[in-house]
């Protein structure tokens, strides 16, 4: 029997390929082609029917890189084709390999309505059906030339100013044709058939029957007459087809789908086109086939058709309306979740919840991330607190070393909010209906005899596409076949409330859902993190002081500015963005992005400040920060103590020793740090006879994905930068210890500052990289004499811990992971911090010494240089500032961390400005002061609990209020909640650890 099948299989695989999908057009005549090529960016439409055409063939070479080309084909349909089906079939020069990857197109008629988009997968255009003879066809395809960017070697193509002008292309078959249906259902018949014969097992007399159903089909067809005999063939499968599937088969939720990467190897611009050609194609789609749902998340994209392809919103909108087109996730964009702040994932799902509500009254419980690089562990309250309560990804799956056991379970956050999640066990979010993916799904579907469901995202995706008519067909015939899984359409919502309500006890993840795979992405396009991390900040000060201002100076709050600003950040947090991944014309405009932005808020920000503190200098210092600093309360401006003075004195042996009557710093003549001593516990903080500061090489060529991997045998070799230019003490300094140290090494350059101001118990590092190398990885390493087998790590809303050690093979995996703003590690009574102002990628080993005691080594990743898909990644001059803190609590971390963050140098402001806001609790910690999205005038107030442990504070608003409730994350009421309830003058909160809570205050008639 096994020598049967494989006999089978080979002829089906033949008489398939080559007489019968042949067979599917088996009449055809050229169509006219003419063509105009755009001279440089897209233009509009109507500009783009309205050029002159010049004629072109078949085979002729077109399209530059990043170009746009506006082709017309013509023709007239014979008369003899009357009562036929008739298709254009338009071939731009399509690989059918690279779905996504390569040139598209978008079809118009005369009149400039869109038909459907053009891909490797999708050449065909409906013409008549049935034709009468005699129809004009008269189509423009709007055609980009997107190249394909090759993994190796590296070239130029990222970036339109390095890409050339060599042409990309060579058109295709241009075509009239007869569509056989008849013969096109056969395809799809034995394509089902022959994948599920393929995937059972030896035995069963199933496959037997299939096997010899194929066979008499394969000798009912004429090879030379398939058109005349296919329906003859088709009669041979109408037995086996008709076969139910069993009761207890796995029900599979098809849902249509098509992953667009809202930037990766194309740039934001190209990513307009390619939503709007997938969703021409799908609501053509939906409008064929009645059985079929679609289903497509991000809000940015649909934002993106609205402003940019009316035609096919309007589209989208009629779909919508129908119920069959879904808008799933309540994203703005399907976002990173390891490297945003808090306040930017909450404002992922406000933004994009917002645009869902507001144009299609539709809101999302369910949130759609399948490509996402891992999973942040403060992800859970967020998604709760946005009103949501389910989530779906599929990326976990490509982990390398550890199998996640689940597919359908509860994953637990840091706060103890649970969300109902799915991995779905077709382990593939471009399902293509082929039976080794159906049978792939309901073999390892994990949670057999406890659940029977899974969700399949069906259609091309990465580049878009879309769903496809033989996807649909297959659905159709794996309905109710035996030997399959079950296969019906379904929305997100649809397949979560039948999955949960079929699961009553499900099990449970807690933490983060580490993906062990692109590590690197916490740390590639350095810029493109830093731009992040300070609009993050920015975004944060402006809400802030405006908010301030407009409550106490009747400041007019720009609604519209930070509505659009927010969505610019946004947009820029997509998994393929922020991690680094794109191409080089992702990242440029990414970094003007980021310079505008910041342009901006500043404006904002000085704009209030100004209007809070009168004359624009003076001795009154802005205090962004959630605590009270140098005495300076918390959202208020006022005079900072000095602090007592420092003193910084040759180091006996070479090198210098800094004082500010806290700390000790011994810095020698290499420039690295070879002590650093914490006065009030008289504890050394570093390893005898081991040096902090220190920079260190390795080489950098994982085994693939170069900008996402980094491979732990990069650790194998290490070269560290001890040769100094120059180590020399700033004169210049006033109020503080500083040492400048210069190195060189391969071709870049670095130079340090470290600083030790008064008053403080850190040691802030300035480094500052001129990196020219390529496949390297720069990171900054700190000793430390400290025994902890597990350290905090900042995360969204709190911070989660990991381990220090390798017990297991889960451990071991999480060789480089994320942290926000700093690190702790501790032991009973003693800690050390470590802050950042942009990093995220970083590493932590133990070793022990000859003395028998523990070592741990923990350091920051500062930069890659991978050549795919940016053969110059982070190529030029960059800055990063660290600071060390012995004897710091998570409290000093967590102040520290926003500290060096959101402690800007602007001038000082000649009046006093009070706070907004006090709360006499410094583990409730504000993540944002802002008014009401709404333009109601109230103001809004986030907080979390930050330390870890439950926590009392007392909110004391410093203006007139006439009530307060909770609200979620849109800044709607709550029906209850214990954490907050009226105290006096104030509100009282009482948190769990790591709970977020926003409160929403109207003010009173007496205002500030």
């Amino acid at each position: 029997m096994h020598d049967d099948r494989r006999l089978i299989e080979g002829r089906l695989g033949r008489i398939l390929d080559e007489r019968i999908v042949p067979a599917i057009y088996p009449e055809s005549v050229p169509l006219r082609t003419s063509i105009w090529v755009a001279p440089d960016e897209p233009v509009p439409v109507a500009e783009g029917l309205a050029a002159p055409r010049a004629p072109v063939e078949s085979g002729a070479r077109w399209g530059a890189p990043w170009g746009t080309s506006w082709l017309t084909v013509e023709g007239t349909v014979p008369a003899e084709w009357a009562g036929k089906t008739v298709e254009a079939i338009i071939d731009l020069g399509f690989d059918r390999n690279m779905t996504g990857f390569q040139c598209e197109g978008l079809v118009y008629r005369a009149d400039g309505s869109p038909v459907k988009g053009l891909h490797p997968r999708n050449q065909w255009v409906r013409v008549a059906s049935p034709a009468v003879g005699g129809e004009q066809v008269l189509l423009h395809v709007e055609a980009a030339s997107n190249p394909i960017i090759p993994f190796f070697p590296p070239m130029g193509l990222g970036d339109k100013s390095t890409a050339g002008n060599e042409p990309q292309y060579r058109l295709g078959r241009m075509d009239l044709a007869i569509f056989d249906n008849e013969v096109w259902q056969l395809v799809q018949d034995l394509e089902v058939l022959g994948e599920l014969m393929h995937e059972m097992p030896e035995e069963p007399a199933r496959r037997y029957d299939i096997v010899r159903a194929i066979e008499r089909a394969l000798d009912a067809i004429d090879l030379q007459d398939v058109n005349a005999t296919a329906a003859a063939a088709r009669e041979c499968l109408v037995d086996v087809l008709a076969t139910p599937a069993a009761p207890s088969a796995h029900t599979i939720s098809a849902v249509g789908h098509a992953h667009i990467d809202t930037a990766w190897l194309w740039p934001l611009r190209e990513t307009v086109r390619k939503v709007a050609r997938t969703t021409a194609n799908m609501t053509a789609l939906l409008a064929d086939e009645p059985d079929f749902i679609y289903a497509m998340s991000q809000a940015a994209q649909y934002d993106f058709i609205k402003r940019h392809r009316p035609e096919v919103y309007e589209r989208v909108e009629q779909a919508v309306s129908e119920g069959r087109f879904v808008p799933t996730g309540g994203m703005w964009v399907e976002a990173d979740t390891n490297m945003p702040g808090s306040e930017a994932m909450a404002r992922q799902f406000v933004h994009g919840k917002r645009f869902f509500l507001a144009e299609f009254d539709v809101e999302n419980e369910e949130v759609w991330l399948p490509d996402t690089f891992g999973f942040a562990a403060g992800l859970p309250q967020i998604i709760k607190a946005a009103g949501s309560k389910w989530l779906l990804t599929q990326k976990i799956a490509w982990s390398q070393i550890n199998q996640f056991p689940h597919h359908t379970f509860l994953w637990e956050g840091i706060d103890g909010t649970r969300i109902f999640t799915h991995f779905p066990p077709v382990d593939t979010y471009n399902c293509s209906m082929h039976g080794r993916e159906i049978a792939h799904a309901a073999r390892n579907f994990k949670e057999k005899g406890h659940a029977s469901r899974s969700l399949a995202p069906t259609g091309w995706g990465d580049g878009g596409g879309g769903t496809t008519r033989e996807m649909i067909a297959k659905a159709a015939r794996m309905a109710d076949l035996e030997g399959s899984p079950k296969v019906l359409w379904d929305s997100p919502s649809g397949f979560f409330a039948k999955a949960e309500a079929e699961y009553e006890n499900p099990p449970v993840w807690v933490g983060e859902l580490y993906l062990e795979l692109h590590r690197g992405t916490l740390t590639s396009q350095a810029k493109t993190k830093q731009g992040n991390r300070r609009s993050e900040h920015l975004l944060r000060e402006a809400e802030l002081w405006a908010a301030t201002a407009v409550v106490r100076k009747n400041f007019e709050y720009p609604y519209a500015a930070l509505d659009r600003i927010w969505k610019a950040v946004l947009l820029n947090q997509f998994h393929d963005i922020l991690p680094g991944s794109s191409i080089a014309w992702v990242h440029h405009e990414a970094e003007q992005t980021y310079a505008a932005v910041a342009e901006e808020l500043t404006t904002i920000i000085e704009r209030a400040q100004w209007v809070l503190g009168g004359e624009r200098v003076g001795a009154n210092v802005f205090n962004p920060t959630p605590h009270t600093w140098r005495s300076v309360p918390a959202g208020a401006a006022g005079a900072m103590d000095s602090g007592d003075p420092c003193s910084v004195v040759q180091r006996a042996g070479g090198g210098f020793v800094l004082d500010n009557g806290l700390l000790r710093v011994e810095v020698d003549v290499r420039g690295l740090v070879v002590s650093v001593f914490e006065l009030e516990h008289q504890r050394e903080t570093l390893p005898s006879g081991s040096a902090a500061n220190l920079l260190q090489l390795h080489p950098d060529f994982p085994n693939s994905w170069d900008a996402w991997d980094v491979d732990l045998f990069y650790r194998n070799r290490v070269t560290d930068l001890t040769e100094a230019e120059f180590v020399a003490v700033d004169k210049d300094s006033t109020g503080a210890a500083v040492v400048r140290i210069g190195r060189s090494f391969g071709s870049s350059e670095v130079e340090q500052t470290l600083t030790l101001r008064a008053g403080t118990r850190e040691l802030d590092i300035d480094t500052t990289v001129d990196w020219h190398e390529t496949e390297k990885f720069l990171k900054l390493a700190f000793p430390l004499d400290i025994h902890a087998d597990r350290y905090a790590s900042e995360t969204q809303f709190g911070h989660t811990f990991r381990p220090t050690h390798t017990n297991t093979s889960w451990e071991f995996a999480k060789f480089e992971a994320c942290n926000h703003r700093f690190v702790h590690f501790a032991e009973p009574g003693w800690g050390v911090a470590l802050v950042n102002d942009s990093t995220y990628g970083h590493d932590v080993t133990r070793t022990v010494r000859a003395d028998g005691a523990t070592t741990t080594m923990f350091r920051f990743s500062l930069l890659r240089a991978p050549r795919f898909p940016d053969p110059e990644t982070d190529h030029g001059t960059h800055h990063f500032r660290h600071a060390l803190l012995p004897g710091a609590s998570i409290a000093d971390a967590v102040r520290a961390g926003y500290r060096i963050n959101l402690a800007t140098s602007r001038p000082g402001v000649a009046e006093p400005v009070e706070p907004l806001f006090i709360i006499d609790n410094d583990a409730v910690v504000t993540s944002a002061v802002k008014l009401a999205d709404d333009g109601s005038g109230d103001v809004v107030l986030r907080v979390y609990e930050a330390h870890g442990g439950r926590a009392s504070a007392l909110v004391t608003a410093g203006f007139g209020v006439a009530g307060f409730h909770t609200c979620d994350l849109l800044e709607r009421p709550l029906r209850t909640d214990a954490a907050a309830v009226p105290d006096g003058a104030g509100v009282r909160l009482r948190l769990r650890p790591f709970q977020l809570v926003t409160l929403r205050f109207a003010r009173s008639a007496e205002g500030g």
